[in-house]
């Protein structure tokens, strides 16, 4: 350790600079500034104070994922956040009477109340425990595989953009009195966002189609399943998904253009979604 000098006589002790009152003859090895046990950090030489270390933290290069997010340890805490909202929703479906009814998305009424838009996509059929199973396991699956690879906030953006998309869909395709309801939208985006993630795996690939080729058929043939939502839903995540993974690594505004492209693919969904409320809405009183 580096020590300071005991002053003459008569001179004061040195005291540390960030605690006035405690007498140290401790020195940072970087600046130099007396610090008291409270203060000190250990260096492979000597000690160093807590806004040296601070400050040297600060210039580190930050560690990104393979698409340029930020690295964090841990578990995919965003994919487990939009699991935890669908499943209080779904309880508190069960728990108060006609909430239902308020969540799901009928397009003669999302220009009146737009919150249908989304609120749609964390509801699920209180009939069927096993729609909200499935679509749960699909996030799961899919959110653990692309939530590291993308970081927190792309993953974020694309889930979202992905479950506006699907309620998209359903402005544009669906009858302006059906009520859908569902994470099928949001998942289908994750799905197809995986294929561009995995585009150069062929056996993951063969794997995935044969799952797509059976999601579109059951779609067309289950009436029960909104297709139109899995079809808005896919379209705006493989957009999203391009939007951050085919910016090559090397390129030092990678960050800036994901973010540019991300931003300007959502004022296009939001104007389309804008435009087509307006043209489905149904005139009241």
């Amino acid at each position: 350790m580096s020590y300071g000098q005991v002053s003459p006589e008569g001179q004061a002790a040195p005291t540390c600079f960030r605690h006035p009152q405690t007498i140290s003859f401790v020195s940072c090895n970087r600046c130099g500034r007396p610090v008291c046990p409270q203060c000190q950090v250990s260096a492979p030489v000597g000690v160093q104070c807590v806004e040296c270390v601070a400050q040297a933290n600060k210039r580190l290069p930050q560690q990104k994922t393979q698409f340029g997010g930020r690295l964090r340890a841990g578990a995919p805490i965003v994919t487990y956040t939009f699991i935890g909202l669908n499943v209080l929703v779904y309880v508190l479906q069960w728990v108060i009477p006609g909430l239902t009814n308020q969540l799901v998305l009928a397009p003669a009424l999302a220009a009146y109340e737009p919150w249908r838009l989304i609120t749609s996509a964390f509801a699920h059929s209180t009939s069927s425990l096993l729609h909200l199973a499935m679509n749960m396991y699909g996030v799961y699956i899919f959110g653990t595989m692309l939530e590291p690879r993308m970081g927190r906030l792309r993953f974020t953006w694309l889930y979202l953009l992905s479950a506006f998309g699907g309620s998209l869909g359903i402005l544009l395709l669906s009858a302006p009195l059906s009520a859908t309801l569902g994470a099928s939208g949001a998942l289908a985006g994750l799905f197809l966002a995986t294929f561009v993630v995995f585009r150069s795996n062929k056996q993951a690939l063969r794997s995935m189609g044969i799952i797509l080729a059976l999601n579109v058929a059951l779609g067309f043939f289950v009436q029960s399943i909104s297709w139109q939502g899995h079809l808005g839903g896919a379209i705006l995540g493989i957009l999203a998904a391009c939007c951050i993974v085919l910016i090559p690594r090397s390129n030092p505004q990678r960050a800036r253009i994901q973010i540019l492209l991300l931003t300007a693919l959502s004022v296009a969904l939001l104007t389309g979604i804008y435009v087509s409320t307006e043209a489905v809405k149904w005139p009241l009183g």
